[in-house]
């Protein structure tokens, strides 16, 4: 019996050993997209303020572009499982990509899931002084008339196009009722509406609330919840349309696959406490995000769900690449 507890003892010591000791060298975030974007300033906020929790070990992000962000995402998986590369992910590398284009080297599932990190509010709107009243009327035109209402969008396997192609979806409609012209980025599907060159659009929150604060543009609905910088936006429920919140921006921080319990333990507990940590809620709002630190089982659920869902509507589009 006395060796039996000794070995327990120092089976607990050595695994507590292990937590304490990492990390004892810096960790590298590596963030799939251009320094400014959603998953750049979510991921060094979190690196700014999570290395107090770390053995005060640096965390150094490192962007690694391309390829819809699946080449940083790869680079990660195929790293030393040890949690000292991580990946900052996001929804085009680990939902949009992965259903859309059969030639993504890897799996959504394939990495090691810490935990969800926030959420970035979706709009979709129209110019201040376009004839729709609100969403319902919108819909209503483009189901009387296919084909004469068009929409900005970034790209055909974009955020800016499946949100509205998933919002037709819903309202009984299909790929042809309203026309996507496709633009180079998030910031130029904003200024087509200004410009009067498409009708609508859907995009990220923080592109489009200034535009919406100063009355230039107005907001059809917002998901996944109503912002009280804009409180004349209703929600995509109170809009009609409640399953439009399953279309929300999001960032993620994932592992390679094989990562020891210990080290994933190590940043459950890095998340609570910035979950708690003032400086970071201040810095994940300053950049518009909203807080959604989860477990890493939580964490898998969601992005599966998000997959799943992008999977089946680019069979439905028929756009599998």
């Amino acid at each position: 019996m006395k060796h039996a507890f000794a070995a327990m003892v120092s089976l607990a010591f050595c695994g507590g050993a292990f937590a304490q000791g990492y990390p004892n060298k810096p960790i590298t975030f590596i963030i799939p997209f251009a320094a400014g974007g959603d998953s750049d300033l979510s991921g060094r906020n979190v690196a700014a303020h999570a290395q107090k929790y770390l053995n005060n070990q640096p965390i150094v992000s490192v962007n690694r572009t391309g390829a819809s962000g699946t080449i940083g995402a790869q680079a990660v998986r195929t790293a030393a499982p040890d949690g000292y590369t991580l990946l900052v992910a996001r929804i085009a590398t680990h939902a949009i990509a992965p259903a859309l284009d059969s030639k993504v080297p890897y799996k959504w599932n394939e990495f090691t899931m810490l935990s969800l990190i926030e959420l970035n509010p979706f709009i979709c709107y129209i110019k201040a002084d376009a004839p729709w009243k609100n969403a319902a009327e919108l819909i209503a035109t483009a189901r009387a008339h296919p084909g004469k209402l068009n929409f900005s969008t970034s790209g055909v396997g974009t955020s800016q196009n499946m949100s509205v192609q998933y919002w037709m979806t819903l309202a009984g409609l299909t790929k042809d009722h309203a026309v996507g012209i496709h633009y180079k980025g998030g910031g130029e599907v904003t200024t087509a509406v200004l410009g009067e060159q498409v009708h609508f659009a859907c995009n990220n929150a923080p592109t489009v609330i200034p535009h919406v604060k100063s009355g230039a543009l107005r907001g059809l609905f917002v998901t996944p919840e109503k912002l009280a910088e804009l409180p004349n936006v209703p929600s995509a429920t109170e809009a009609g349309f409640p399953d439009m919140n399953r279309i929300v921006g999001w960032t993620a921080l994932m592992g390679p696959p094989g990562m020891p319990k210990e080290v994933v333990d190590r940043w459950v507990d890095t998340f609570a406490k910035l979950a708690k940590d003032p400086a970071w809620q201040t810095g994940n709002a300053r950049i518009g995000g909203i807080a959604a630190i989860r477990s890493p089982a939580e964490t898998e659920k969601f992005v599966r769900e998000q997959y799943e869902l992008y999977a089946r509507l680019v069979a439905l589009l028929g756009i599998r690449q």
